[in-house]
């Protein structure tokens, strides 16, 4: 009677603990996918429970008809002698109304980060550093620009127009580096027809994903590697460009690390990859990381700290108010979230070369924080501009 008893608490414990595991798991698909917890378990029920095959399968199922609308327009925009709105086929319009002519391909490549923005998002965008008064060329020749934005891919609701936005941002500040998180193949198709004048080294080619974004006249790829977090359940990554700029190897990396609160030790695990990483690079290179670390500073403290010779930027920049929140809900309407949280949850760590010229951060701000025609923001975090002297 008493091993019944046993058996039968024993078989109740392997339940409870098997229900505990899956609620788990419908948790990190829901925050990792966008979704509820009944699509969560639908997905993962669907594919035995198989975390990585699930997301595949949900983003294989809701991501690719994102753009479909826009290219339809865009493809009917193209077809010789069909005019709509006096845009034939090797004509655009810009945001003055005037047209500027493109030579047209079979597959026709309109490169918005080598023009005025002409994206249909009134943002008040701030001056370039030509309307300050700074000459271009000086600008340029000077100076590392770099962008990390996370871009939330993963939200469908107006896609295309918020990848508009992302374009108008590049024109502007035309970076010489851009580092994306939260990536779909759809979003990253959009910008390789539209940001011709840059190579993309992609962290992957499915699900989501992280990129890095080089200007091809101003930086040169030596090579790229993608470094796997062995215990990551959200199918994080480190992606790593070894490039030249202005004579100097500089070694990029950019992630998004795990996701949510209760992730702590598995994001503490990812950080200490990076670091390790960058330690690793000679000492004539200079290390720039940018991307969304999804970091709280108990966490960095509890590692340690940054290594001797690793800065982050925005502290080294003396701690700006204005650039302390890249994610915050009180100010970005985009996730409708019933609380207000403000996090620094994106940064940018550097690490100068040890031996020979250095680099040394100039400026930061933040961007994307210009509402666009549809209502909404870029993204649902506000992206980093930043400059270094090099």
């Amino acid at each position: 009677m008493s091993s019944t008893v046993l058996s039968g608490n024993h078989k109740d414990q392997q339940m409870s603990a098997l229900e505990e595991t899956r609620t788990s798991l419908c948790d990190q698909f829901a925050s990792v996918s966008g979704s509820d917890s009944a699509v969560a378990q639908c997905y993962l029920a669907e594919n035995e429970w198989d975390m990585e095959r699930a997301l595949n399968s949900f983003f294989e199922a809701h991501m690719d008809s994102v753009f479909d609308v826009e290219d339809a327009e865009e493809t009917k925009d193209h077809v010789p002698g069909n005019k709509r709105k006096g845009v034939n086929s090797s004509d655009t319009a810009d945001t003055s109304g005037t047209k500027k002519k493109f030579k047209t391909d079979k597959v026709d490549c309109i490169d918005l980060t080598a023009e005025e923005p002409t994206c249909s998002s009134s943002v008040n965008l701030k001056k370039s550093p030509a309307e300050s008064g700074v000459t271009e060329s000086d600008a340029e020749d000077s100076k590392l620009s770099i962008i990390s934005w996370n871009v939330d891919g993963l939200d469908t609701l107006s896609l295309a127009e918020r990848a508009r936005g992302l374009c108008s941002y590049l024109a502007l500040y035309t970076p010489d580096v851009v580092f994306l998180q939260e990536l779909i193949p759809t979003y990253i198709q959009y910008l390789k027809k539209r940001a011709v004048s840059y190579l993309f080294v992609e962290g992957s080619d499915d699900g989501y994903f992280t990129a890095i974004m080089l200007k091809k006249s101003r930086v040169k790829l030596l090579g790229s590697e993608i470094i796997s977090y062995p215990t990551t359940q959200m199918l994080r990554n480190l992606l790593v460009a070894q490039v030249i700029f202005s004579s100097k190897k500089l070694y990029l990396m950019t992630s998004h690390l795990e996701s949510c609160k209760n992730q702590s030790e598995e994001r503490m695990k990812q950080l200490r990859v990076i670091l390790q990483k960058i330690k690793e690079v000679p000492e004539d290179a200079t290390v720039i990381f940018a991307g969304d670390t999804n970091l709280r500073d108990t966490e960095v403290v509890k590692v340690g700290g940054l290594p001797p010779g690793v800065c982050d930027v925005w502290e080294q920049l003396g701690k700006l108010e204005h650039c302390r929140y890249t994610w915050d809900t009180k100010a970005n309407s985009n996730k409708t979230v019933p609380y207000i949280s403000r996090c620094r949850f994106d940064r940018i760590f550097l690490r100068s070369a040890k031996t020979g010229p250095g680099v040394a951060p100039d400026h930061m701000a933040l961007v994307g924080m210009e509402k666009l025609d549809c209502g909404r923001y870029t993204s649902d975090h506000w992206g980093i501009y930043c400059t270094f002297n090099t």
